[in-house]
């Protein structure tokens, strides 16, 4: 299968069959969103939404959490992956965005990396789902998925040269898209370690299924017996 075969057909799937295209965090504004993408990092979306309502009840605003100090901050994010380093950078975040922003989510690229724990990943995120600009963040999901499915060459070896390869061969209507698409389909189908192949839909499509077809074929009859 031709790359742009691949990619039809990928997106086609996904275009008839995905319900819906936006993030399980819960959030109501960029300034909640960019809290929980920070925050998520290395975490479920489940548990961030658990955290989230009491610390966002208690910091509203940037200008809120600016005046909070990262021992005040842990207090509610304790239960989170890394809670000291987090707690640290959204004190951070907040005063910049105070300082520099007048406490408002800025909207582009390098003004978001600007900010003290905001990287690539979060910054395309913020632009993506906040603003609808024509962005793809690439979490593990994402990075995982598009080199087995063959979306990208084995020499995309980082999430920015998957990124890059991703835009350059994507419709741009749909690059916002792709990001959810991806990582469901890689939180929920594509796992890492267990892949759940013979279920998948797009297996017809897949390079990894291609070239392990016999071995997955062995192994869901271990399975089976």
């Amino acid at each position: 299968m031709r790359k742009s075969e691949r990619y039809n057909y990928i997106i086609d799937y996904f275009v008839k069959n995905s319900a819906s295209t936006e993030t399980e965090l819960h959030y109501r504004d960029p300034f909640e969103l960019l809290v929980a993408v920070m925050l998520s990092a290395q975490c479920t979306d489940k548990r961030i939404n658990q955290v989230t309502p009491p610390l966002f009840e208690a910091y509203p605003t940037a200008y809120e959490m600016a005046q909070a100090t990262p021992e005040d901050i842990f207090y509610y994010i304790k239960s989170v992956s890394y809670p000291n380093s987090k707690a640290s950078h959204l004190s951070e975040m907040a005063k910049v965005l105070v300082e520099k922003f007048n406490g408002t989510v800025p909207d582009s690229f390098d003004d978001l990396i600007s900010l003290p724990g905001v990287g690539r990943k979060t910054a395309n995120v913020i632009l993506s789902v906040a603003f609808g600009k024509a962005a793809l963040a690439v979490d593990t999901h994402v990075f995982r998925v598009s080199r087995r499915l063959g979306l990208v060459p084995e020499s995309c070896n980082t999430p920015e040269k998957v990124e890059k390869e991703l835009i350059k061969n994507l419709p741009t209507e749909v690059v916002n898209a792709s990001h959810h698409w991806l990582l469901l389909h890689g939180r929920y189908v594509c796992k890492s370690r267990k892949p759940d192949c013979l279920k998948c839909p797009l297996s017809s499509a897949c390079k990894y299924y291609a070239m392990n077809r016999a071995e997955i074929a062995k192994m869901s009859e271990k399975t089976n017996e």
